[in-house]
């Protein structure tokens, strides 16, 4: 039974000033208003979420947290909540992904030289954003508390040692990652009694990864070598009572030490641990209040929070406080622009991207100057950007659509920059692009790397982005050649089958005896980290002609049914990454991501109210395991994010939302430049999911889509909701 009496996520200086906050009110949106308890950190430390755990500041090069020992898969991240053994506190690392890398400058508070790890307690760890805690014992008793908190690109330990400690034992260690990648070349040299500086060059998923510091201590300390320039002890006398703590700051930089000393200079001048992480707490309270949700149900309320908290970790600042950073070359450049870097651009594109041009718009012209940037630099748009290196992951052109999606939104100035980076990208050779422009489509038996299904749908709705912006710049022959394109998944959909399917040369599908719909085999067939079932929709930028393909909406719908009820062996070499299934449906990873929001382009919006609530209820938990696959740099929790407030981008770019079946009473978005745009649910609960009817400022709104251009406006989008489904939305002129 719904409750009358709701949440308000406002705290001002009294609870009670909070009732007269509605649509809009831009002003209150700057007060304290979220409390960090509503935040969860430890959601997707367990299962196979990959989150980070740690001190960090939204969007930061430093993510300041405990590293264990790489013992697989659900070790990426460098932390899971199974594993109780630690081997340093390192100062940057991964959330969420689906391979391990960073952990680097790692320090470990430890008893003797000797020692390389410890053992840890979860119940000795507290948690919130910006300020990360743990009693380390030994025996059972404890030795020491450690506090840790960062600005973006510094972090400060304050290490509380028991009064029995002769000397305060800190390993430094620069060999020791997370266990992914290789030292090339590491450097530790004391400058001072109090400073100690470095670098380490590492080998793994970033190839050529330069990491510089700068290590400032509060007191004398001495530094003692036990392994060439690998691994030292820093050594100091006994600090008092237990109740004075040991510093130490550490800035970084992957341009210089002179950068790293700058930045911290700059952004952690002083020795003041509580202000630091109060100024850390007030960053992530600024970014968390761009969203204020009206809810009954506090786990709901938490898992939006810290949803909306897991997609600011990345992308993450690559330049230091003097505009240079490392560029995708390899030199370092002068910028005048805020340069980024970790785009999983294949996760983030669906939402994550989609989700920042409505709360983070402040941020996306350097979003697109860093793309440009790269693009002069390696001479393609990035496709996985870590640390200044391509890795070259996952496939398609990712990179595509977030820039489209940039350009068709308004943070491009240069539109023939942009259009120039994304035809020379799609126009290369490599990755399978040169059999594309050859044969139309991929075939298979001419690719090595197999994955040619998915490889050709992602580059189809990446063309068609193209020939989008190439529209808006003027340039009809760029528009008539990627617009062709961009429909050439019609090559790969079998009418027998009604799946897509690989190709030959000769343009033959793959014989039957070699097609199983429901195989995952990883990395090893016609799909990436999916099957048949689930890649036949990656068709987002033309339903419609999904839709002919199948013969009409009929079948349409028949299939897109039949996705949500098939069940049935993934096979032995099944991708872990595909989870969260619903059939065949698999929310746990992003090529399903999209394809419940399909319902609305043929007429059937209340098939995906009953499903976008079912996901949102079952596939996210206040809970160790509360994500059911990666969290992907964000796109996992993007997905909620928006979904909750009944709002999610379909199309790859150009900003058309669908107006879905929101979680939450009331969402007031934080738009910028003064506006708000509130989504109100009127009688909403677990049962009433339909939409019945919908207005707009007031006036009559029969679209279930509402465009980019009318949310940044600011307004009131206010949904009538019911128990059973209505006709809202469903005419042929209202669809998307």
């Amino acid at each position: 039974m719904k409750r009358t009496i709701y949440t308000l996520i406002f705290l001002a200086a009294s609870l009670s000033i909070i009732a007269s906050a509605h649509s809009h009110v831009p002003r209150s949106l700057n007060h304290a208003t979220v409390d960090s308890k509503w935040v969860n950190p430890r959601i997707g430390t367990g299962g196979h979420g990959h989150v980070f755990l740690g001190a960090n500041v939204p969007f930061g090069y430093v993510q300041l947290g405990p590293t264990e020992p790489t013992r697989g898969w659900d070790w990426c991240s460098g932390y899971h909540d199974s594993d109780s053994v630690l081997i340093g506190f390192g100062h940057q690392h991964l959330s969420g992904t689906g391979i391990g890398d960073l952990g680097d400058i790692a320090l470990l508070p430890v008893t003797r030289r000797d020692q390389s790890e410890v053992i840890f307690s979860h119940d000795d760890e507290t948690i919130t954003p910006g300020l990360y805690t743990v009693t380390l014992r030994e025996n059972g008793k404890p030795y020491v508390r450690v506090k840790l908190t960062a600005t973006k690109r510094t972090g400060m330990h304050s290490y509380y040692f028991d009064e029995n400690q002769d000397t305060v034992l800190l390993r430094l260690d620069l060999g020791q990652g997370i266990g992914w990648d290789s030292p090339k070349e590491m450097m530790m040299k004391q400058l001072s009694p109090q400073r100690i500086v470095g670098y380490r060059f590492s080998q793994g998923w970033a190839r050529d990864q330069k990491v510089f510091f700068v290590m400032d201590f509060k007191q004398d300390v001495t530094l003692e070598k036990l392994n060439g320039d690998t691994t030292g002890i820093i050594l100091a006398p006994n600090i008092g009572e237990g109740t004075t703590p040991f510093m130490v700051k550490v800035g970084l930089s992957a341009v210089s030490i002179e950068n790293a000393i700058e930045n911290m200079e700059t952004e952690n001048p002083e020795w003041q641990f509580k202000d630091l992480a109060r100024t850390a707490w007030q960053e992530w309270e600024k970014e968390l209040n761009k969203i204020i949700i009206k809810t009954y149900n506090e786990d709901d309320r938490t898992v939006f929070y810290t949803a909306l908290y897991h997609t600011m970790v990345a992308p993450s600042v690559f330049c230091d406080v003097n505009g240079q950073y490392r560029g995708a070359d390899g030199k370092v450049h002068q910028g005048d622009f805020t340069n980024y870097t970790t785009l999983s651009l294949w996760d983030t594109y669906r939402a994550a991207h989609p989700l920042q041009t409505l709360i983070q718009r402040e941020k996306q012209r350097d979003i697109a100057q860093t793309f440009l940037h790269i693009f002069e630099q390696q001479g393609k748009l990035p496709v996985w950007h870590l640390m200044g290196n391509e890795t070259d992951c996952m496939v398609g052109n990712p990179g595509v659509p977030v820039l489209a999606d940039l350009v068709l939104k308004g943070f491009v100035t240069d539109t023939d920059a942009a259009l120039k980076a994304m035809t020379t990208s799609a126009m290369l050779d490599e990755r399978s692009m040169g059999l594309l422009k050859q044969y139309g489509y991929i075939p298979y038996d001419l690719e090595p790397d197999k994955e040619t299904v998915a490889r050709g749908l992602e580059y189809a709705l990446a063309d068609w982005c193209i020939a989008q912006v190439a529209k808006v710049a003027g340039d009809q022959e760029n528009y008539n050649y990627f617009d062709k394109r961009s429909k050439s998944y019609r090559h790969y959909f079998d009418k027998q089958t009604r799946f897509m399917r690989g190709k030959d040369s000769q343009g033959n599908f793959r014989p039957t005896a070699e097609f199983d719909p429901l195989s995952t085999k990883h990395r090893n067939d016609d799909y990436c980290e999916g099957n048949a079932w689930q890649y036949t929709w990656l068709v987002p930028h033309d339903v419609h002609g999904l839709v002919d393909l199948f013969g009409g909406e009929k079948a349409f719908i028949q299939k897109l049914d039949s996705l949500f009820i098939v069940e049935g062996d993934l096979g032995e070499e099944a991708s872990p990454d595909v989870s969260g299934l619903i059939g065949q449906y698999a929310h746990g990873n992003e090529p399903s991501h999209h394809i419940i929001y399909m319902y609305y382009y043929v007429g059937q919006p209340w098939k995906a109210a009953r499903l976008i609530r079912q996901v949102l209820r079952e596939q996210y938990r206040n809970a160790l395991d509360g994500l059911s696959g990666n969290e992907d740099v964000g796109q996992m929790s993007a997905w909620y994010v928006l979904s909750s407030i009944g709002l999610y981008q379909e199309e790859p770019a150009g900003g058309k939302y669908i107006i879905g079946s929101p979680l939450f009473d009331e969402a007031c978005i934080n738009v910028g430049q003064g506006e708000t745009f509130t989504v109100r649910a009127v009688n909403n609960s677990d049962e009433n999911i339909y939409v019945q009817s919908a207005r707009l400022n007031g006036k009559r709104y029969d679209k279930s889509y509402i465009d980019y251009r009318d949310i940044i406006r600011g307004g009131v989008l206010e949904l009538t909701m019911g128990p059973k489904p209505s006709k809202w939305g469903t005419a042929k002129k209202n669809r998307p």
